[in-house]
């Protein structure tokens, strides 16, 4: 056998190998995991429309935010099982039992809510409406109470009186998915919840080394993996007063917060 030939059967040959049967698994992974999280959503869909009929809020909401929280601690477990992702999300566990407060992470993607709500107990979710409208997470998260920011004042008063009630309120300030910049401009919502329940406010600094699910993203379009995601506690901010410059001043400064945080994480990496 020629020297060539020995070279085409040696270890590049075994290499080339290995990263195609790689390449194989990740697509089985990654469709396998979107296969499965689209069936336990239909198969929650029925039963969370009918509980929503039946049960009083309260009832509701105990019993929606108990099974979104082990659903999808569940769904990551087996994503971490399957080698499609890495998460570090311990931090998190020291949220829980703690009075109401406002957790305000940044939203580097679609998955964010659903990383925290996953290990934060009764965890009150503030969604777009599209998301009530889904089939998919519409009846759960209906059913669990969360709130819907179709107003400025409805929103306002519903996320002041989950406070009230004991809940934490989680909350992206941005308002929506992070583009381009390290973080986007701050929404003064935030500002006028934390004043009103008079709750601080406590800052979560989401990482990832993937675009996953970011802005434009699809979701049938298969990232490299594994995807990494790490949750953890930044500063806990004081609720502000409730006059204009107090309110205004308290947006500059979580502006300035986030900013620094992302920056100099992205310089770290």
């Amino acid at each position: 056998m020629s020297d060539a030939h020995r070279k085409i059967g040696g270890p590049h040959a075994k290499l080339s190998l290995a990263g195609v049967l790689e390449s194989a698994w990740q697509g089985v992974a990654f469709y396998f995991a979107l296969a499965v999280l689209a069936l336990v959503c239909l198969a929650w869909f029925p039963f969370a429309s009918i509980l929503r009929r039946v049960l009083s809020p309260d009832a509701g909401r105990r019993i929606g935010r108990a099974v979104v929280q082990r659903v999808w601690h569940g769904y990551f477990a087996l994503l971490r099982a399957l080698g499609a992702c890495r998460f570090d999300l311990s931090e998190l566990d020291t949220l829980a039992g703690q009075p109401p407060m406002i957790l305000a992470p940044n939203h580097p993607c679609l998955l964010d809510a659903l990383l925290i709500a996953s290990r934060v107990p009764d965890t009150c979710c503030v969604m777009k409406g599209d998301v009530a409208g889904n089939v998919f997470l519409g009846p759960g998260a209906l059913l669990a109470g969360y709130i819907v920011n179709d107003t400025s004042v409805g929103l306002i008063r519903a996320a002041v009186g989950e406070l009230h009630r004991g809940s934490p309120l989680l909350l992206f300030p941005e308002g929506t998915r992070t583009g381009n910049s390290s973080v986007n401009p701050l929404k003064g919502g935030i500002a006028l919840i934390a004043a009103r329940a008079q709750v601080p406010v406590q800052t979560l600094i989401i990482e990832t080394d993937s675009a996953f699910l970011g802005k434009g993203w699809q979701i049938f379009r298969k990232p490299a993996l594994p995807i990494t995601y790490r949750v953890t506690l930044g500063r806990r901010f004081a609720p502000p007063g409730r006059d204009h410059a107090a309110l205004q001043a308290f947006i500059a400064e979580l502006q300035r917060f986030y900013a620094g945080e992302l920056d100099a994480h992205r310089t770290r990496d």
